[in-house]
């Protein structure tokens, strides 16, 4: 009997495939503290080419990158915009409150992941010292799971500029946004200053994030990144796994898209079959499905049904979050859809 854990609850659960391991072992190292490592040197350049940006630095994480890059854009007792529920408000710690002194001035996000221009205009503070300084708006892309176009990023980057704000984008799972929507990273990324891209979640590297911006913006998060206790050392070994990652893994994930659109459509058809409302399933562009129950009971219960079953899946108490990745194949979907319906008696 295997003991294969089928795991839908992120894209960060992948393991290294063979040319990563392989990787691993082959590549030329140095102390990145020093910058003399040539394995995270090329994944640096890689990157910052891919972005359109003048430089790059690498990150144990997107956590510690994004923090970075906060903390150099704005200054103590400055304000940041970003969206009341972007990965850089809600799910980093208040770090770069913690750490920066840095307030976030919250905004509801749309439906469709983007915040209201006028939503935008009406939170940049006067120049008055009555104020806290308005300094950056930070955008992410894609928003769980929902691509945003270079049409709305850059509608939205205006404004932040007319404002005389910085701008950064949280892109950890940038390429997938790349995929869905078949443009280039670079247009994404041309609209701001500053992008965060993890090599660990859509990408399926172990671990780390790059950072990429302009030469002077980069050389001042080397400081930060220092200081926040990111200096690493043969880095390179997970780096030379960055470089595999950036090979290989972008033609998987148009797969790992299809397979989201399955199983958002189907659990659609198996909602329709239950009590109205029971579940609610969004729509999907990129890996990641959601799916909302009515009864708190259906959640926590689901979840050790599949856990029996060797499913990991994860989420909150009102809403599951299905996460394809490349680890991940059509029976997997296919026996996640069989507890589905073995659960809701289907």
């Amino acid at each position: 009997m295997s003991n294969r854990v089928i795991d839908f609850r992120s894209d960060t659960a992948t393991r290294p495939s063979a040319l990563m391991y392989e990787a691993m072992q082959e590549a030329p190292l140095g102390d990145d503290c020093k910058g003399d490592d040539p394995s995270v040197n090329l994944l640096q350049e890689r990157v910052a080419d891919l972005t359109g940006k003048e430089a790059a630095l690498f990150f144990p994480s997107g956590t510690m990158s994004n923090c970075a890059a906060l903390l150099t854009h704005c200054g103590r007792g400055d304000e940041y915009i970003v969206g009341e529920t972007y990965h850089t408000y809600k799910y980093e710690g208040g770090g770069a409150s913690a750490l920066g002194g840095i307030f976030a001035h919250t905004l509801p996000v749309r439906d469709d992941g983007a915040l209201a221009l006028d939503d935008i205009r009406g939170a940049i503070r006067p120049d008055d010292a009555v104020y806290a300084r308005s300094a950056l708006l930070a955008l992410e892309n894609p928003t769980d799971g929902r691509p945003l176009s270079v049409e709305t990023l850059a509608a939205m980057a205006g404004v932040a500029r007319d404002g005389g704000l910085a701008t950064h984008l949280d892109g950890a799972r940038l390429y997938n946004a790349s995929v869905a929507l078949d443009t280039d990273l670079r247009d994404f990324a041309g609209h701001f200053e500053s992008v965060s891209m993890c090599l660990s979640k859509g990408l399926g590297a172990p671990v780390g994030s790059v950072l990429s911006g302009g030469r002077d913006f980069i050389r001042e998060c080397v400081r930060w990144r220092r200081k926040l206790g990111g200096g690493m050392r043969q880095a390179g070994v997970v780096a030379a796994c960055g470089l595999v990652a950036l090979d290989e893994t972008p033609p998987l994930l148009a797969a790992d898209h299809a397979r989201a659109r399955r199983l958002a459509r189907e659990l659609s058809d198996l909602a329709a079959s239950l009590d109205a409302g029971r579940l609610k399933v969004a729509d999907t562009a990129t890996n990641m499905v959601f799916v909302y129950p009515r009864e708190v009971s259906d959640f926590t219960g689901l979840v050790e049904r599949a856990r029996d079953s060797g499913i990991r899946i994860g989420g909150r108490d009102n809403f599951f979050r299905f996460v394809l990745h490349r680890d991940l194949g059509d029976d997997d979907v296919t026996h996640l859809l069989a507890i589905f319906s073995e659960y809701f008696n289907i």
